[in-house]
């Protein structure tokens, strides 16, 4: 495994947009990738899957006036990056003007002196073989096996790495490279119930350096804990009550809110927090940060996909939205200034995201939050898609364990779980301390006053 050089990605992005000016565009934007992709899976013991790909390949934005098109190849011949510029020109005199497309302005554009190490490449990984992560995939599932020995089944084992760089070259005069590295380890144990049915669980670990992933022993232990933990579950009776969301089930409520303060969805006013910038959208406990900056973080990098600077923005502050996730053309469509937060995908094209999108942790530990708790459900996973960003209207399957007298009592499946999600952040009475950095979008344990839940009649 290895990746492409600064000097090799710059040059050819760099080249496609001397290129593109020369074929008449006004304005020309290239990113250029590699990336490559190991992924690994033991069941039962025996390797079931290994599969590794590369790819490389470049995506052109160009604009004639306010005529925009875009363009990816992965043939990049002397033939193939022609006919590429050819065809972006050719594209672009099709499309219909946009009135609010551009790039952002070049006083905003970062000089590479600006863009900060944040240590997102670890080296350690290119020596990684496909024999260690078959390994590493096994030993986790073994763990399962031998921790319980009512561990009778398994969907396997699952190890991954990917390593990839990017270089971003724009005719307004930015020059970004960047490169990275993740691994995880996934294990996926089986129980059986008395009565037949089967019991999934889950644990995981993902880094972007190979030291700080958990060991495979851990993983596996805790995977086969968390599964006999479900052995016995039952349906509770519909009620209202409070509901504790754990790290897992909390990042998925979060990432609700990242979808709808994100800058396309509010000028498409497809987004219930349209317009609602400055007004309390949650209990003043929540405070939201999106924050590029973070070493070795997932969703860390150092500019954005338009070549501004990463900067770290508050997005809720005690309660009250401060910002939108913004790139330049959303901001113009809104009438405000971009938040460096533009991603660029692989065909050039610049959307809004989020980086590292987090919750601030509480002070006080999940199990303390848990003690505090005289009745309630206790989420550890939720199924299906019920929420509409229009309305704000959140149902969805769940499962975990009920609460009484501040302690876990018995596990619970087959029950729903709703309220309009702007209800449910306003009504966050306590916030954990458990926040861990695996994903780019994190939440530690946080509990809501009361919810919907539906069981048995």
């Amino acid at each position: 495994m290895s990746v492409a050089s600064k000097e090799e990605l710059v040059g050819l992005a760099g080249q496609m947009v001397e290129a593109a000016k020369k074929a008449g565009a006004d304005i020309a934007e290239a990113y250029s990738h590699q990336s490559s992709h190991l992924s690994t899976k033991t069941r039962l013991k025996a390797p079931e899957l290994v599969e590794e790909a590369g790819s490389k390949g470049v995506g052109l934005r160009v604009m004639l006036g306010k005529q925009v098109a875009l363009v990816h190849t992965s043939d990049l011949s002397k033939a193939g990056l022609k006919r590429t510029v050819e065809d972006a020109i050719e594209l672009a005199k099709l499309a219909q003007e946009d009135p609010f497309a551009g790039p952002p302005d070049a006083s905003l554009l970062s000089k590479s002196d600006q863009h900060v190490n944040l240590d997102l490449f670890d080296e350690s990984m290119q020596k990684l073989s496909t024999a260690e992560a078959i390994e590493r995939a096994s030993a986790g599932e073994k763990a399962a096996f031998d921790y319980d020995s009512r561990i009778t089944n398994s969907e396997g084992g699952t190890f991954g790495r990917i390593a990839g760089a990017s270089a971003i070259v724009t005719s307004g005069g930015f020059q970004g490279y960047s490169k990275g590295t993740y691994a995880s380890l996934v294990v996926s144990p089986v129980a059986d119930e008395t009565d037949g049915k089967k019991r999934t669980g889950y644990y995981w670990s993902a880094k972007r350096h190979l030291a700080e992933l958990k060991d495979a022993k851990t993983v596996g232990e805790e995977a086969a804990r968390r599964t006999l933990a479900k052995l016995g579950a039952q349906k509770v009776a519909t009620q209202h009550a409070p509901v504790v969301f754990d790290p897992d089930a909390a990042r998925s409520i979060l990432s609700l809110l990242a979808s709808c303060i994100n800058g396309s969805a509010i000028w498409r006013k497809s987004s219930y927090l349209a317009e609602k910038e400055g007004e309390r959208i949650a209990s003043e406990l929540v405070n939201v940060i999106d924050d590029p900056l973070i070493p070795r973080a997932p969703g860390s990098r150092p500019f954005d996909g338009e070549g501004l600077a990463s900067r770290r923005n508050t997005i809720v502050e005690n309660g009250v939205l401060r910002s939108y996730l913004l790139d330049s053309y959303s901001a113009r469509k809104l009438g405000k200034e971009s938040t460096a937060n533009a991603s660029r995908g692989a065909s050039g094209g610049v959307s809004p995201s989020s980086s590292n999108f987090i919750l601030k942790p509480g002070s006080q530990s999940a199990e303390e939050l848990l003690a505090s708790t005289p009745k309630g459900l206790y989420v550890t996973d939720m199924m299906g898609f019920g929420f509409n960003a229009i309305t704000g209207d959140f149902s969805r399957g769940a499962s975990g364990f009920w609460i009484e007298n501040g302690e876990k009592t018995f596990p619970v499946s087959e029950v729903t779980i709703s309220l309009n999600i702007d209800e449910l952040l306003k009504s966050i009475d306590a916030i954990a301390n458990d926040l861990e950095l695996d994903t780019s979008i994190a939440a530690p344990t946080f509990r809501v006053r009361s919810m919907t839940i539906a069981g048995r009649d």
